[in-house]
């Protein structure tokens, strides 16, 4: 018998993801009716949704009530929160993860597939605490596991998509016109990176596929660990550009930050020295790498498909 997942965020990055993966998959297709919940029923990326066979209906995190009534009659549901970007801390972001998944609970959902992020928090040991989007993802998971349902956790790298999408990531020309990467990662550290749109289905469908066997676990998903060093030449490589990397001092980088600033400068000093995913994040990468349904996309291959226009 059909089961229905309901999605979060179905015309966003994460949540369409998962309804594109599921749709692709011949046999989650079949185990799977999925229903999209999205602010805009009658916007266009959700009558594209309808025009694939997929439910739309209305909710609202802002509105429970909505969320009631987009949840009731759907047995799974996969829920990813966007940060609260003008927030000083968690607070905000966590209690509509609370929130949202009491009303899940009560509206008769039977598993619940939240991503979440690390706590930089926790793993530092109360050295970084100010990185409230992560730390609030975490704090939200710790909290699904006391529910008195099934649950499962993806925890997602570093969006390769940014790289075209964010300035902060992209190169620019220096003084003698040569194309420039500049953060304040170390050039060898190696951090996880993940083509998002592509394979946040990987992962989830994995879950969907088992659920009973993956109830309580957590993916830590990415396709792989990359220094800036070697990212920056693999796209450089792909989009026929000379393209070096410079780390810059905090400060400096902070300038670079529209926002958050301390927020990013203290997000990247804990990923130097504790890990994106903590000490054993490469390990629990592979495991999950090991699990992941379908094929993980290469940056190669992303940055070939996806040419950030440099002039």
């Amino acid at each position: 018998m059909s089961k229905t997942l309901a999605v979060v965020g179905a015309t966003g990055k994460q949540g369409g993801a998962v309804i594109n993966f599921v749709l692709n998959d011949p046999e989650l297709s079949k185990q799977y009716t999925l229903r999209g919940i999205t602010r805009d029923p009658n916007s266009e990326a959700s009558k594209a949704l309808k025009d694939r066979g997929v439910e739309v209906v209305q909710g609202d995190l802002a509105d429970q009530a909505s969320m009631k009534k987009a949840f009731t009659g759907a047995q799974y549901l996969f829920f990813v929160t966007t940060p609260s970007w003008t927030a000083t801390d968690l607070k905000p972001e966590l209690e509509i993860i609370k929130k949202t998944t009491d009303t899940a609970v009560e509206a008769g959902i039977e598993y619940i597939i939240f991503s979440s992020l690390p706590s930089v928090t926790d793993m530092s040991g109360g050295k970084y605490t100010l990185n409230h989007p992560f730390d609030a993802k975490a704090e939200g998971e710790k909290y699904i596991r006391t529910l008195p349902i099934k649950k499962a956790f993806v925890r997602l790298a570093f969006f390769l998509e940014n790289i075209i999408q964010v300035p902060l990531w992209q190169p620019a020309k220096d003084s003698e016109g040569n194309w420039v990467t500049s953060l304040q990662l170390a050039p060898q550290t190696r951090i996880p990176w993940i083509d998002s749109c592509s394979n946040t289905g990987s992962f989830v469908g994995a879950i969907l596929a088992e659920p009973e066997k993956y109830d309580g676990i957590t993916f830590d998903g990415a396709e792989g660990f990359y220094s800036m060093e070697e990212l920056v030449a693999i796209e450089g490589k792909a989009w026929g550009k000379d393209i070096k990397y410079k780390q810059i001092s905090p400060e400096e980088f902070a300038e670079k930050l529209p926002i958050m600033k301390d927020v990013y400068v203290q997000a990247f000093h804990a990923g130097e020295e504790f890990g994106y995913f903590g000490p054993e994040g490469e390990k629990s990468v592979a495991w999950a790498k090991e699990r992941a349904r379908g094929r993980l996309v290469k940056p190669e291959e992303f940055f070939k498909a996806n040419t950030l226009k440099l002039e």
